[in-house]
C-alpha cells in the first residue's frame, strides 16, 4: 500500500494522573464497537465514572459495562488474583469484584451477557516443594490466623465468611490439610485496555479510587497517587497487546509459547517449581522491558531521565553506573516516592518496604559513585505544611510536607526514546511479575512526554515545558536547590532532594530473601 495513502495516526496521548487518564478511558469504551479487552491488577467496579460523557450513562464503572455490552461489544476482562495467604487483602479484593462482575451477566441479560467473558488469573508459578517445606510453618500459622481470627470482638460468622469470600484460602485448607500448601510468589501486574484492536490504553495505573488523583495533589498524604498512563491508536501495538492478554498465563504456566508482540515490551516469567523443587520464583522467559533499558542506557549521551516507584535492580543500577563513566556529560535524574507506600502509610513499617529500602540504598550509592555532581535525585511533596489530615508516620512528609506518592514508571533517554510501562525498576517487575509497556521512539513525541511530565511537576516556571534536553538538568538542579531552603508554601513546583539517609535509617538486610520478592 502506498505510505500516502495511509491515514496518519495521532501522536499517543501522555495522561499524567487518574484525573487525566479514566476520563480518556471511559470516552475511548464509550466508543468502542466491537470489543474491549482489559488486562489489570486492580479493578474495582465500583469506581465513579469520571468524564461527563459517561456520566449520562451511569454512575460508576459497572454501569459503563453493562450499557457496553448491551450496545453489542463483547467485553472481555483479565484480573489478577494473588496468593490467598502472603496477599491476602489483595486475593479478597480480586475475588470481589469478580462477584460484582458476575452480576454483570444478570444486568445485562441474556443475550448481552453473553458477550462478557471474565477470568481470575492468578499467575501459575510456584515455589518448590523444598522451599515449601522450609516456608510451611509461617504460612501455615499464617492460615490459621486468617480462618480462626483469633483477634478480641471478631464474631463467630468471621470463618464461615472467610472460607466464602477467599475462594483461596477455602481450596488451600481442604486440599492440604497439615501438608505444606502451595505458594504463588509472582504476580501479574500488567495495566492495559484494548479497544477494537484499535487503540491501546498502557501505563501504570490500574483502575480503583485509590489511584485516582489530579495535578494538584491537595489531598491527604495517604491518599496522593501519581502514575502515567499512554493511550495510542495504534493497531499494530493492540493487536500485540490482544494477543499478550488472550495467551499470558498459559505462557506462564508452560501451556501457550510467548506469543511474538510488536511494538510492545513484556516481562513474563514461567512455572519451574516441577523441575526445580528448591526454587523460590520462577524463570524469566521474556526480559524485554530490562532489555530496552539496557539498549538504551548504552546510548544515552545527554539526560536519563526516570520516574520510578522502585529503583531497587542491580544490574539496571549496574548499566546506568558504567554508563556515567563512559560519557562525562551523561547527567541524569531520578524521581522517586520519599518512602515505599508500606514504609510511609503504616504505623509500623512492614519488612518488605524496608527490605526494599535497603535495595535502593545499595542501588542509589552505586549510581550516585559514577554521577556525582551529575546526578539529581527527588522526591514530590504537596505546597503545604503536614497537618492532622495526614497519615502521622515519620516517612510520611519529607523537609515538612506531606508527600505525593509516586507510582509512575517512565524512563525518557535524550530524545530516543521514551518508555512507560507497568513495570518498576526492581528485580519483581524485571524477572518475575507480568509487566508490559510500550517505548515511544519518534523524537518529537519522546520530547513531548519529557516536556509534559517537566510541565506537572514545575507548573508555575515559565518555559518549563519547552527546555531542550541539553538544558533540564541545569535548570532542574537551580530548583530544587531553592526549595530545599523554602518552607512548604514558599515553593515552587512539586520536587524537592529525596532523603536518601532517612531511607537508609529505616533500610533492613534480609539474607537468604530473592531480591525479587520486593
Amino acid at each position: 500500500m502506498d505510505d500516502a495513502a495511509t491515514p496518519r495516526l495521532a501522536d499517543p496521548q501522555i495522561l499524567i494522573t487518574a484525573a487525566e487518564a479514566y476520563p480518556a478511558f471511559e470516552r475511548r469504551v464509550l466508543a468502542a464497537e466491537r470489543e474491549v479487552i482489559l488486562g489489570f491488577r486492580i479493578f474495582d467496579p465500583l469506581t465513579r465514572l469520571r468524564s461527563s460523557e459517561a456520566r449520562e450513562v451511569g454512575e460508576t464503572w459497572l454501569d459503563l459495562l453493562e450499557h457496553t455490552l448491551r450496545r453489542g461489544v463483547r467485553v472481555e476482562i483479565h484480573l489478577s488474583d494473588f496468593d490467598p495467604i502472603a496477599a491476602t487483602q489483595l486475593h479478597a479484593l480480586c475475588w470481589r469484584s469478580v462477584r460484582m462482575l458476575c452480576a454483570l451477566w444478570e444486568l445485562a441479560g441474556p443475550s448481552a451477557g453473553a458477550r462478557l467473558s471474565l477470568f481470575p488469573e492468578i499467575h501459575p508459578a510456584k515455589t518448590g516443594r523444598i522451599a515449601r517445606i522450609f516456608f510451611w510453618p509461617i504460612v501455615a500459622a499464617k492460615m490459621r490466623q486468617i480462618v480462626r481470627h483469633e483477634e478480641t470482638g471478631a464474631k463467630p460468622s468471621h470463618r464461615r465468611r472467610v472460607l466464602k469470600y477467599l475462594p483461596g484460602i477455602a481450596y488451600l485448607r481442604d486440599r492440604y490439610k497439615g501438608r505444606p500448601a502451595l505458594s504463588f510468589p509472582a504476580t501479574h501486574h500488567h495495566k492495559l485496555a484494548v479497544i477494537d484492536d484499535r487503540w491501546l490504553f498502557i501505563g501504570g495505573l490500574d483502575v480503583n479510587e485509590r489511584r485516582w488523583d489530579d495535578w494538584d495533589h491537595n489531598r491527604p498524604a495517604q491518599l496522593t497517587w501519581h502514575d502515567v498512563q499512554v493511550l495510542a491508536e495504534d493497531p499494530v501495538r493492540a493487536t500485540s497487546a490482544r494477543r499478550h492478554l488472550q495467551t499470558f498465563n498459559d505462557a506462564a504456566a508452560g501451556r501457550h509459547e510467548v506469543v511474538d508482540a510488536p511494538g510492545l515490551l513484556r516481562t513474563l516469567a514461567r512455572d519451574q517449581s516441577r523441575r526445580r523443587p528448591w526454587t523460590m520464583g520462577p524463570g524469566t522467559v521474556a526480559d524485554e522491558i530490562a532489555t530496552c533499558h539496557r539498549e538504551a542506557i548504552g546510548r544515552t549521551e545527554k539526560l536519563v531521565y526516570i520516574e520510578t516507584q522502585f529503583f531497587r535492580d542491580r544490574r539496571i543500577a549496574r548499566w546506568l553506573a558504567r554508563r556515567g563513566r563512559e560519557e562525562p556529560d551523561l547527567k541524569m535524574i531520578l524521581l522517586l516516592p520519599g518512602a515505599p507506600e508500606t514504609v510511609a502509610f503504616e504505623e509500623t513499617p512492614k519488612l518488605d518496604g524496608r527490605f526494599g529500602d535497603f535495595l535502593q540504598a545499595r542501588c542509589i550509592r552505586r549510581i550516585r559513585r559514577a554521577f556525582g555532581k551529575r546526578l539529581l535525585i527527588a522526591s514530590p511533596v504537596q505546597r503545604r505544611a503536614a497537618n492532622g489530615v495526614d497519615m502521622d508516620a515519620d516517612r510520611a512528609t519529607l523537609r515538612g510536607a506531606p508527600i505525593v506518592y509516586l507510582h509512575a514508571k517512565v524512563s525518557v533517554f535524550d530524545d530516543r526514546l521514551g518508555l512507560v510501562s507497568s513495570a518498576n525498576l526492581n528485580g519483581r517487575s524485571l524477572r518475575w511479575d507480568t509487566e508490559a509497556g510500550i517505548a515511544l521512539k519518534d523524537p518529537a513525541q519522546v520530547a513531548g512526554l519529557r516536556q509534559r511530565l517537566s510541565a506537572h511537576w514545575w507548573p508555575e516556571v515559565p518555559g518549563i515545558d519547552a527546555l531542550p534536553v541539553d538544558r533540564m538538568f541545569g535548570v532542574w538542579r537551580r530548583l530544587l536547590r531553592e526549595n530545599a531552603a523554602e518552607e512548604p508554601d514558599e515553593r515552587t513546583g512539586f520536587l524537592v532532594p529525596y532523603d536518601r539517609r532517612a531511607a537508609e535509617e529505616t533500610a533492613i538486610a534480609l539474607p537468604g530473601v530473592p531480591e525479587e520478592m520486593v
